[in-house]
């Protein structure tokens, strides 16, 4: 009888600390939410001196041409981890128009990474939020968040990162992007850096 009143505590005070633990996908959970995405936050800048190998990813885009990071070596690159009904992607995206724009001729591109839709799913979105810049096609094979898939990964849709001029990682939003002007800030920075 007393072992069965010490394990009924012990398990007791384990529910309890469980109960405290922080897990955002838990808490959305017991939340009730529905939403058909992995959400995480925070922002992660890399110095200069302390980023690794490059990162070299090619891909079809949604409109049919071949796209390789290879090629914007030379110029600050960000590229944009999303899918069409993700919500927060959905909410960032006349953010990061938007500073595309901005940058256009200005040493810095954008690039978008579908991890889940098709051409024509991609193509509406980038109609509806009126993108310019091309979007690689992923789901099929996954090259694109295999080649990113080191220390610094995405491991939430969305996710954005920023590359310097030798294509390393030199940030990472993870999550939604809050605010255009930390992005802005961010490209700044790296390309005020210089050349390769």
């Amino acid at each position: 009888m007393r072992g069965s009143a010490l394990l009924a505590a012990a398990l007791a005070v384990t529910a309890l600390l469980a109960g405290c633990a922080t897990d955002p996908l838990a808490e959305d959970y017991r939340d009730g939410g529905t939403e058909n995405y992995i959400s995480g936050s925070g922002i992660l800048e890399v110095p200069g001196n302390e980023r690794g190998d490059a990162v070299v990813f090619e891909g079809v885009t949604d409109e049919g041409d071949t796209f390789s990071s290879a090629e914007h070596l030379g110029e600050v690159l960000v590229v944009n981890f999303w899918y069409a009904s993700c919500e927060p992607c959905r909410r960032e995206a006349p953010d990061l128009e938007a500073l595309s724009g901005e940058y256009d001729g200005e040493g810095a591109s954008f690039v978008g990474v579908n991890v889940r839709d098709g051409a024509e799913t991609s193509l509406a979105f980038s109609r509806t939020y009126g993108i310019g810049y091309p979007s690689v096609l992923d789901a099929g094979d996954g090259d694109a968040q295999l080649a990113f898939a080191g220390d610094i990964s995405p491991s939430a849709v969305p996710t954005t990162f920023v590359l310097d001029r030798e294509g390393r990682i030199a940030a990472r939003i993870l999550g939604q992007l809050e605010a255009r002007s930390i992005l802005d800030t961010i490209i700044g920075d790296v390309l005020d850096e210089g050349p390769a």
